[in-house]
């Protein structure tokens, strides 16, 4: 059914985005003419947390599902600790120095690269990695505070190339101390209104 929604209104996301016709919250974005909400979340053990589609983000998940644009076949989340509330107008170019990607391995997390994002197949209009969220092992002399997270095309930690997908501003912050095992999950969502 969604597919179909979204096929049906190719030429309408495409002129909406072109003249900024569609609603961006915290929760998600909305396309008011064509009646399709996208949002996505965030999961780790602290809970849920709403996500931004940024611009960059939008245009690229449209331009892949309804033009020519070639799909990425891999997508890694990244964790930030700057005390930084997403915008629309946030890309990959930016989200590192923006956000303060943790890109240290000694400060930060062990693993050398972002961690990828490994999703199941997709249903009733959600596709996530819920059932194999992706692992960052803790490194630090005292502690990491992570803040939030994002979803990009690039694997390098502090790579300013690629695609933005989402980003998300923790409510509380995360204290994370040497050794842990932090597990995150993302799910995007869309549904017709």
């Amino acid at each position: 059914m969604i597919d179909k929604d979204i096929a049906r209104h190719a030429r309408e996301f495409r002129r909406d985005i072109a003249n900024h016709k569609y609603d961006v919250s915290d929760e998600g974005v909305l396309f008011p003419k064509s009646r399709v909400w996208i949002s996505g979340e965030y999961e780790d053990n602290y809970g849920v947390t709403p996500n931004l589609v940024p611009t960059e983000g939008l245009n690229h998940l449209l331009m892949v599902a309804l033009s020519d644009t070639a799909k990425l076949n891999t997508f890694y989340l990244a964790l930030y600790s700057a005390d930084y509330t997403p915008v629309a107008g946030i890309t990959a170019a930016t989200f590192t120095s923006t956000a303060t990607e943790l890109t240290s391995n000694s400060e930060g997390y062990s693993e050398t690269v972002r961690q990828t994002w490994t999703p199941a197949a997709a249903a009733s209009g959600s596709i996530d990695n819920y059932a194999s969220k992706a692992d960052f092992t803790i490194a630090t002399a005292s502690s990491v505070t992570i803040r939030g997270a994002a979803l990009l095309s690039a694997s390098a930690k502090g790579a300013t190339s690629g695609v933005l997908i989402s980003i998300a501003k923790f409510a509380t912050a995360r204290v994370e101390y040497n050794g842990n095992l932090y597990s995150l999950g993302y799910r995007v969502t869309a549904t017709a209104t």
